[in-house]
């Protein structure tokens, strides 16, 4: 009976264990338009490198900071959609330029919408460059200018070296 009046403002689902699991309505989707917002600016992105000459895929590897070896993403599962998700390593791109002299740049591009990463992706980021793994990581950040997103590029190393 006390399940019924909670119901009007959550979702209702239930564990493996077949606990109660309660989602407020408001932030279910506030979560969903923001996957899908997120999904859309990293397609922008990725037609962006392409478009100034960049191969670019996506990176489905991830780095441990405890052994600080790399190692394939763990693949997430959806029960809804009952589909495995690929894509969810750090950083989300991986671009290739050819430059003179049969070379190679490679870099690694993270996308966020507001151009913020947390400490733990800070981290990652420095031991990839620390390891050489990529010549340089970029994080890709949606600016709006009248009514045009623009796509903007941060370099990692500016961002770290304002940390401590």
């Amino acid at each position: 009976m006390e399940l019924k009046e909670k119901e009007e403002g959550h979702n209702v689902s239930f564990d493996e264990d077949g606990k109660i699991i309660l989602k407020k309505k408001s932030l279910v989707s506030k979560g969903k338009k923001s996957k899908s917002s997120g999904g859309q600016f990293e397609l922008r992105v990725r037609k962006d490198l392409e478009e100034k000459g960049f191969i670019v895929d996506k990176w489905s590897n991830n780095i441990d900071l405890e052994t600080k070896s790399i190692h394939p993403a763990k693949r997430k599962y959806n029960p809804f959609a009952k589909v495995m998700t690929i894509g969810t390593g750090f950083p989300d791109f991986i671009a290739f330029q050819k430059r003179e002299d049969k070379r190679y740049e490679i870099i690694g591009v993270e996308v966020k919408i507001n151009g913020t990463l947390n400490r733990i992706e800070k981290e990652k980021c420095k031991l990839y460059l620390k390891k050489e793994i990529f010549s340089q990581i970029l994080i890709a950040r949606k600016v709006k200018e009248k009514n045009r997103v623009r796509v903007e590029y941060t370099d990692i190393k500016e961002i770290l070296d304002r940390m401590r």
